[in-house]
């Protein structure tokens, strides 16, 4: 009896009709560094840096964790290709980088076109928001390795900057004061505990007042870019490190960025929770340290800045509408 690779489970003309339905928004973030269309077997992008004296390209890999499943439950699969890309360019820009281009992959147990043109179309939103080419991808239908419906995804970043502006942490002394920058929800970190917690109580629907949303709706929330307000920032004032509030929290995250000898001091009142996390701590009775462990709690970037630039910092964040919140110092 003969078998095709369909009747296995790998439809090629789906994966045709879900090119088609890519293109043109694909297109929409190239710019003139684009050199060739989708489709190669490599992408390219011009690499001469104007202006710039000892470009260094910076680059980061990463995935937005169960937060996909939120999406599959909820039926909506735009904002996790957002989420992707954003965290990535958080993750660069940590480093004093502006991203240059990104690369996706898409792995599911079977390709479903619309479903995986939503997330394409979360990244191209995200990568013109940002400036950042989407280049290239791999999309894999792999049935027995992943369930029918299910999918993942993984992103490439790649950025730039001057070697003399890397932000390392080199320069962090005692007394440096660290500001932090409100996150917009979970951003793509503790989904496993938030959804243990959340969904033994209510339903994926369910309207909280407390939220003002939906469970998914607040889950969902995508995870935020600091690009333009941070770029900006370290561009008129002295920013000695830079911390993408990710999976380890704000202490785990932070220390990352310090010399030795030097450790943190954070004023855990200084700031007002957003209630998706007052809640999740309620209702799964999570401890104190479990939470600043698992989540930002509202924090999703902090910058390490000298005593004599906090004002000026929280004065320019003000006009940015971004309010700047003094979080602790470098002990």
């Amino acid at each position: 009896m003969n078998i095709t690779y369909a009747q296995a489970g790998v439809n090629i003309d789906e994966g045709d009709r879900f090119v088609s339905l890519i293109k043109k928004d694909v297109r929409t973030t190239f710019s003139k560094r684009v050199l060739h269309d989708i489709g190669a077997f490599g992408a390219f992008f011009d690499a001469r840096f104007k202006g710039m004296k000892s470009p260094v390209l910076v680059s980061s890999v990463d995935g937005v964790g169960t937060k996909l499943l939120v999406a599959q439950l909820v039926g909506r699969h735009d904002t996790v290709g957002q989420d992707l890309v954003n965290h990535c360019v958080n993750d660069i820009l940590a480093c004093g980088a502006r991203p240059l281009f990104f690369l996706d992959y898409f792995a599911t147990g079977r390709l479903q076109a619309e479903n995986a043109a939503a997330v394409i179309r979360g990244f191209t939103k995200a990568c013109r928001e940002n400036g950042c080419a989407l280049i290239g991808g791999e999309t894999a239908e792999m049935p027995g390795m992943y369930a029918e419906n299910d999918y993942d995804l993984a992103g490439t970043i790649v950025g730039i900057v001057e070697k003399r502006k890397i932000i390392d942490g080199s320069k962090v002394r005692r007394g440096d004061i660290l500001i932090g920058l409100r996150s917009t929800g979970l951003h793509t970190n503790g989904f496993s505990l938030a959804r243990a917690v959340l969904l033994k109580h209510f339903s994926i629907e369910s309207y909280l007042d407390e939220l003002n949303a939906t469970v998914g709706d607040a889950l969902l929330a995508v995870h935020r870019s600091y690009l333009k307000t941070v770029g900006e920032l370290i561009a008129k004032y002295p920013v000695h490190a830079l911390s993408h509030i990710t999976g380890g929290g704000i202490v785990g995250n932070t220390r990352r960025v310090l010399p030795k000898g030097l450790s943190l001091e954070i004023n855990w009142d200084a700031w007002k929770r957003p209630q998706l996390f007052s809640l999740i701590k309620k209702l799964g009775d999570v401890p104190e340290e479990d939470m600043r462990r698992t989540f930002n709690l509202g924090i999703g970037m902090i910058a390490i800045v000298p005593k004599t630039s906090v004002d000026g910092a929280l004065a320019f964040l003000r006009k940015k509408r971004d309010a700047g919140i003094v979080i602790g110092e470098v002990a």
